[in-house]
C-alpha cells in the first residue's frame, strides 16, 4: 500500500511539475484570466451588467420579487465559467498520454511495475490541480466582491458551487485522458475530447427530444443540468454520483487502453 502511494505521489509531483514548466499551459492560463476577467466586470459592473439592472429596477419602483444579487451573479459567473472550460479542459487534457505516445515512453509506462490504475490517477490528479490553481485567483476575486454584500452569502453556497466546477473538471479531463490514450496527435485529441464533452454538455436537449424513460436516462447524463444544481448551491446526491462516475469511467477505460498496449507487445 505504502509504494502504491508513494508512487502514485511520484506521479502526481512529476505531472504537475510538467505543467508549471510548459509554456503552453501559461498561455492556455493566461488566456482563460483574461476572459474570465473580462466577463467579471461585465457581468457585474457592466453598462447591461447586473448592478445596473438591479438599479433600473429600484428606479422603477420595481422590487417584486426582491433580487438577490450574489446569488444570480455566482450563477451568471460560474456557468460563464463552466462554458469556457469547456475550451480549455481538452487543451490541458490532451497531452496526458498523446505525448507519451509520441516521444515513445508510453511503453515504459504500460511496461512499468506502477499499475495503470495508478499512473492514470496520478496523472488526473497533476492536471485537475493546474486547473484548481486557475481558478484559485478567480475565487478570490469573487469573494471579495460578495465580501461587500449585504445580508453576506452563506459560505456553503459559495463553496458547492466551485466544487460543482471542480467535478466538472474532473469528469471532463478524465474523459480527455482516455482519448489521449489513444492517440499520439495532441490536437486530435484536444478536437475529440471537445467533441464528445460538447455532446455531453447539451445530451439533455436530446434527451428532452425523444422522451420516455431512454431519455430521461439520457438527459440525466448531461454535463450542464447536473453542473447547474451545483452552482445553485444544490448538493444534489445524482449529480454528485454523475460527475464520480464520469471521473471513474475515464480512469478506468485509460488503464485498458494501457493494458491493451501491454499485451499488443506479447
Amino acid at each position: 500500500m505504502l509504494v502504491t502511494l508513494s508512487s502514485l505521489v511520484a506521479i502526481y509531483r512529476k505531472e504537475l511539475q510538467s505543467y508549471f514548466a510548459s509554456p503552453l499551459a501559461y498561455a492556455i492560463a493566461g488566456v482563460f484570466w483574461v476572459l474570465t476577467g473580462y466577463f467579471f466586470v461585465a457581468v457585474l459592473l457592466g453598462p447591461d451588467g447586473l448592478i445596473q439592472q438591479v438599479a433600473l429596477l429600484d428606479q422603477s419602483g420595481i422590487t417584486d420579487p426582491p433580487i438577490d444579487l450574489p446569488y444570480e451573479f455566482l450563477q451568471v459567473f460560474l456557468r460563464l465559467m463552466g462554458s469556457m472550460s469547456l475550451f480549455v479542459l481538452p487543451m490541458l487534457s490532451m497531452g496526458l498520454y498523446a505525448e507519451e505516445r509520441k516521444r515513445g515512453t508510453l511503453e515504459l509506462l504500460a511496461t512499468s511495475p506502477v499499475t495503470n490504475w495508478v499512473v492514470a490517477t496520478g496523472k488526473l490528479l497533476g492536471v485537475l490541480t493546474f486547473y484548481a490553481t486557475m481558478i484559485l485567483p478567480l475565487m478570490a476575486l469573487e469573494a471579495v466582491a460578495l465580501s461587500a454584500a449585504e445580508p453576506p452569502m452563506s459560505p456553503a453556497i459559495f463553496l458547492t458551487a466551485h466544487a460543482g466546477l471542480i467535478l466538472l473538471a474532473g469528469g471532463v479531463l478524465s474523459l480527455g485522458m482516455f482519448i489521449s490514450s489513444l492517440t499520439e496527435s495532441t490536437i486530435l485529441s484536444a478536437i475529440l475530447t471537445f467533441a464528445l464533452v460538447l455532446f455531453l454538455w447539451v445530451i439533455d436537449i436530446i434527451g428532452n427530444s425523444v422522451g420516455g424513460n431512454f431519455g430521461n436516462a439520457l438527459a440525466h447524463l448531461s454535463l450542464i443540468s447536473n453542473y447547474t444544481n451545483l452552482v445553485r448551491g444544490v448538493l444534489d446526491t445524482s449529480s454528485l454520483i454523475l460527475f464520480g462516475s464520469y471521473i471513474i469511467l475515464g480512469v478506468f477505460l485509460t488503464a485498458q487502453s494501457i493494458d491493451a498496449l501491454r499485451f499488443q507487445r506479447y
